[in-house]
């Protein structure tokens, strides 16, 4: 067992384990995109990064790969991770700025202007939908190709295949394609309708249901 110390209180860990499996377990959030409990880690996305101190060393570190190791310290929300979380996210907006899990997140994390040009691509590279192709459904049929900016998600090839069965597995687990966000501002816009507490979308269409996660206002303007 380690003994390590996150956001001042000690914890213990059993071996192999990595700091974000030890910070939920004891109940410390921190937010993931690109880390699922049934997959392998990937460490992509980088939201979940947090700042160790080890010995006289500080640095920031994706908590989905690095172990939990006896006598660390880490932070899970000081002010340098914070920032550090803004700017990926802003990053992963600007790509896919009508994702409703992106501007979900966006809310979450406070963050309120994007910094950089807005476009609508398709893919995050997250690495999700490869993984769960892979480890779980035991296919394969998807992988990565190219460096940078040219990197995306292919089939071998780019061409048809047999080994896809279509199973819809690479959709369902995908934040970029999924669920749009339908909020008050028009489709590209970092909307932030979640961090307001007058249901803006219910304002603007009427009584035509939103599909943001409810914090009980529109319950509770309704009942009024």
């Amino acid at each position: 067992m380690a003994t390590l110390t996150i956001d001042g209180v000690k914890v213990q860990a059993e071996e192999g384990s990595t700091i974000l499996e030890v910070a939920r377990f004891y109940g410390f959030k921190i937010p993931t995109l690109c880390y699922h409990d049934e997959l392998t880690p990937y460490g992509a996305c980088r939201l979940c990064m947090v700042e160790v101190v080890d010995g006289s060393r500080t640095k920031l570190v994706a908590s989905c790969l690095f172990p939990a190791k006896d006598g660390i310290k880490v932070k899970t929300n000081s002010q340098r991770v914070t920032k550090g979380r803004k700017l990926v996210l802003e990053l992963l907006l600007a790509s896919c700025p009508n994702s409703k899990m992106l501007q979900d997140l966006a809310s979450e994390i406070g963050v309120e202007n994007v910094r950089f040009k807005m476009e609508n691509k398709d893919c995050i590279l997250c690495g999700l939908c490869v993984r769960m192709c892979a480890e779980q459904m035991g296919g394969g049929a998807i992988g990565f190709a190219g460096r940078g900016q040219e990197r995306e998600v292919v089939t071998p090839f780019r061409l048809p295949n047999d080994v896809c069965r279509n199973c819809g597995g690479c959709m369902y687990i995908c934040p970029a394609v999924g669920l749009q966000c339908r909020g008050a501002k028009s489709p590209g816009e970092l909307c932030n309708s979640c961090l307001v507490i007058t249901p803006q979308c219910i304002e603007k269409y009427d009584k035509i249901m939103c599909t943001l996660d409810s914090c009980g206002a529109c319950v509770q303007k309704e009942e009024k």
